[in-house]
């Protein structure tokens, strides 16, 4: 299998990494695309098996079975469409750009294609759908990460919030899952996970909390329904290069191809 990767930034390298050392032969990556030339050509230098540069996102999917989005919720919705127009599969890792064009699912579903969505830096997934099943009361997601991981966030710049004056827990933000992806795009994707598994973006309650004690990305879920009630936490190793995003999330995103290869032979 033919792997593109959109975003050569941390976890598009932990992937990069992941398909070169554990995937091949069952598949390799053919090809790299950032807005960045040089990030994708300082990445391509890191591999033993140098993909191609993609100087446009087409190229990219023109010489991929399965393209990796690493880029950015608003780049999502450019890139999603494309992949499944030219009846391609893609996995998604900024899943907050779908929210913005519910009508992919339907063009995938209409292409025979397939969107893929990492459980990314929480669990319990399986339980919200299954709890889904029946009627779900509530969802709560309570996010707590250090201050400066909310840096260049919309709603840090329109509130005016000098992040390096925090010297306790604040909660930034409390409202609905689709506020809380307008005013925290980079931070958040785990709020889209839950929304599309669940009760939807405007019924999903998010918490925003910064700490300047906190050294980990901590998700904690709380769920009721029919079934009963349900509560996870997740406490994360921030990635080193990008303490917005949490290790565990490109790691979903491996076991993800995992499954993908699965039942890939070999030569496909």
């Amino acid at each position: 299998m033919k792997i593109g990767i959109v975003g050569c930034g941390a976890i598009g390298k932990v992937l990069a990494h992941a398909i070169e050392e554990k995937f091949y032969p069952r598949a390799h990556l053919s090809s790299l695309y950032d807005i960045d030339l040089i990030k994708a050509e300082n990445l391509a230098r890191e591999l033993k098996r140098r993909p191609r540069i993609a100087l446009t996102i087409n190229k990219l999917i023109w010489h991929s079975h399965l393209v990796i989005e690493c880029a950015s919720v608003e780049a999502v919705k450019n890139i999603a469409p494309q992949v499944i127009k030219q009846n391609r599969d893609i996995l998604v890792m900024s899943v907050g750009g779908l929210l913005n064009i519910p009508e992919v699912f339907e063009l995938a579903q209409k292409n025979k294609r397939k969107i893929y969505i990492p459980s990314g830096a929480i669990g319990g997934i399986d339980v919200l759908r299954a709890a889904s099943m029946a009627k779900i009361n509530s969802v709560t997601l309570t996010t707590r990460k250090a201050p400066r991981s909310f840096a260049d966030s919309p709603y840090i710049k329109e509130k005016g919030i000098d992040l390096s004056k925090i010297d306790g827990e604040v909660l930034l933000f409390e409202g609905s899952a689709e506020e809380a992806l307008k005013w925290f795009p980079q931070n958040i994707n785990v709020s889209a996970t839950l929304t599309l598994a669940g009760i939807g973006a405007q019924h999903t309650l998010v918490r925003i909390v910064a700490s300047p004690f906190s050294t980990r990305n901590i998700h904690e879920i709380e769920l009721e329904g029919n079934f009963g009630k349900f509560t996870a936490r997740v406490e994360n190793f921030p990635m080193p290069e990008n303490p917005k995003t949490s290790y565990l999330a490109a790691l979903s995103a491996i076991a993800a191809l995992e499954n993908i290869l699965g039942n890939v032979k070999i030569g496909t």
